[in-house]
């Protein structure tokens, strides 16, 4: 019987294979307890366990050499049938995911010798990788664990059609749960209602948040996950909220919109520029331009808007170049997005970041989270924003620093323009780019539209 998701599966190990001449165990991770050991809180499998063995499975381990796949999990006890009723065996889960073989969870210490892993995120699942090898978990360039960290990396970094399938499966819940959120705006008194109306429709299509929300009218907060503002006439809205399928495949969308309805005059002059940034990147998504061009596009675009209006002053390259865009733009223009929404970065640079560059100390390119050439089937965000951080704009060093280049008074006219970010998830084709995201609109006037 053929069966799609064993083929993707099994065309993924053979590929790994390919790559390496290791064995490779990988671990699902384990939930965590709230308060008390039966309360737990949601589980999530590691999404590079995720990546060959499918189903997001606790407490298992597989085992990988040569294309295939050995699984290593325990029968549920027969107490958990009272709390969870009939669970799957070992037998029935090694069918599922196109195992070879499938041992009880304790007989995977007879195949560890020179096995890579990675390591898992939570920490009783990190103790037994540690006590299971009997060798420190390090990722660094004299550890066989790098080997397997790069073979993964370079699979992930662009996704086969089963893939796609699934972000777009999230996208598609996350831009009705978005409409869902600006029509809540209605009727709504606190940010908490419409996070509660997005996260409600995404719960109901049987998915799950891909990362905490982000619902609030403090958007200069940029990962601002408190919800118990009251919402004012004049206030915009930043809504940062994706939805994640049940196989962990996550999606990415940022929407501004008025409380009101309507954007002022100012708002609007500045979600504009925000917009013409967004734009223009996507325009110049191809394989091999580099990420970090794009984000310096974006910062370009900002700064002319922002001269333009008369908040800055000067040249706009000179004032790209000595980093002005970040006082109003201080992150990158994106990041990769897969199996997590920041895909990968459980491994910091080494995903990011293409073999022998680092991180610049530059004030506008410290936090691009991206710095490689793209290549056709890449998923990337793109999501430049504008944003009034007090701990910026109250700096003393950067005003100091930029006391020629701001005109700070007119800044002032801009005071109900707290944050906007405008973030649309986009996959690299071989011509250009495929806008995934792209039934939730983007221009003002449409985004009025759908109050």
């Amino acid at each position: 019987m053929n069966n799609p998701l064993i083929n993707t599966l099994q065309e993924r190990r053979q590929k790994l294979a390919q790559l390496i001449d290791i064995p490779a165990i990988l671990w699902s991770g384990k939930a965590l307890s709230r308060n008390f050991r039966a309360n737990h809180y949601p589980f999530r499998a590691s999404s590079h366990f995720l990546y060959f063995a499918g189903l997001p499975l606790e407490n298992v381990a597989i085992y990988l050499e040569n294309g295939q796949l050995d699984l290593f999990m325990d029968n549920p006890s027969p107490d958990s049938i009272l709390w969870h009723g009939e669970m799957p065996t070992r037998d029935n889960i090694a069918i599922q995911i196109g195992a070879n073989n499938a041992y009880p969870l304790k007989e995977l210490v007879q195949k560890t010798q020179d096995a890579a892993t990675i390591p898992v995120q939570d920490i009783n699942t990190y103790q037994q990788q540690y006590e299971t090898l009997k060798r420190p978990l390090i990722l660094n360039n004299f550890s066989i664990d790098i080997t397997l960290a790069k073979a993964i990396i370079l699979l992930r970094l662009t996704h086969d059609q089963s893939a796609l399938e699934e972000i777009k499966k999230a996208i598609n819940v996350s831009i009705k749960a978005h409409k869902t959120g600006i029509k809540a705006t209605k009727t709504a008194k606190i940010e908490a209602e419409i996070r509660g109306a997005m996260e409600g429709y995404i719960l109901s299509k049987n998915m799950t948040c891909a990362y905490n929300s982000i619902v609030t009218t403090h958007g200069e907060t940029l990962h601002n996950e408190k919800y118990e503002h009251y919402l004012q006439a004049g206030d915009l809205l930043l809504a940062d909220v994706g939805a994640e399928t049940p196989l962990g495949w996550a999606s990415d969308i940022t929407r501004t919109w008025p409380v009101s309805g309507k954007f002022s005059a100012t708002q609007r002059d500045i979600y504009d520029i925000v917009l013409a940034a967004h734009d223009h990147c996507i325009e110049k998504i191809k394989p091999g331009k580099e990420y970090r061009n794009i984000h310096l596009l974006a910062a370009q675009i900002i700064v002319e808007g922002l001269v333009d209006l008369g908040i800055l002053k000067g040249n706009v390259n000179d004032l790209v170049e000595k980093d002005a865009h970040a006082l109003f733009f201080p992150h990158g223009i994106g990041h990769l997005l897969g199996l997590d929404v920041h895909d990968m970065e459980d491994l910091g640079d080494l995903a990011g970041y293409e073999e022998g560059r680092t991180r610049s100390d530059r004030f506008g390119l410290g936090y691009l989270r991206l710095d490689r050439p793209l290549r056709t089937g890449m998923v990337v965000t793109i999501e430049p924003g504008f944003y009034q951080v007090p701990a910026i704009l109250e700096d003393l060093n950067f005003r100091e620093k930029y006391h020629n280049d701001v005109n700070w008074q007119k800044l002032e006219q801009f005071s109900d323009v707290r944050g906007i970010r405008i973030e649309d998830d986009v996959l690299v084709t071989k011509k250009g780019a495929e806008i995934l995201t792209k039934d939730l609109p983007t221009k003002a006037s449409e985004i009025e539209a759908l109050y």
